[in-house]
């Protein structure tokens, strides 16, 4: 299982816009192959700091999301209410031993 993290900064007066793009397309990102979980969290110090986390059963699942025609668009989207360059990170949970 692959974690990807995607940090957003938005304009401030564009978050509302953002959310209900994001709140338009969830169950659909949720619903891509290979997908198993997608939840949004927001900065509990920048109100204009938000953050993807999902699940991907690896990363070929994100790439194939990540070439959609339905990326591509919802990419665009959001992108236009940036106020700065997103960041992202896939991670793996490592397990740790006693």
């Amino acid at each position: 299982m692959m974690i990807r993290i995607v940090k957003m900064t938005f304009v401030p007066e564009r978050v509302p816009e953002f959310l209900e793009l994001f709140a338009a397309r969830k169950e659909r990102i949720r619903n891509q192959e290979g997908c198993s979980h997608l939840e949004l969290l927001k900065d509990i110090a920048q109100d204009n700091v938000y953050f993807t986390y999902s699940y991907w059963d690896g990363p070929e699942y994100l790439e194939q999301y990540r070439c959609s025609d339905f990326f591509a668009d919802t990419w665009k989207h959001t992108k236009a209410l940036f106020a700065d360059k997103a960041q992202a990170w896939s991670v793996s949970q490592e397990v740790v031993l006693d």
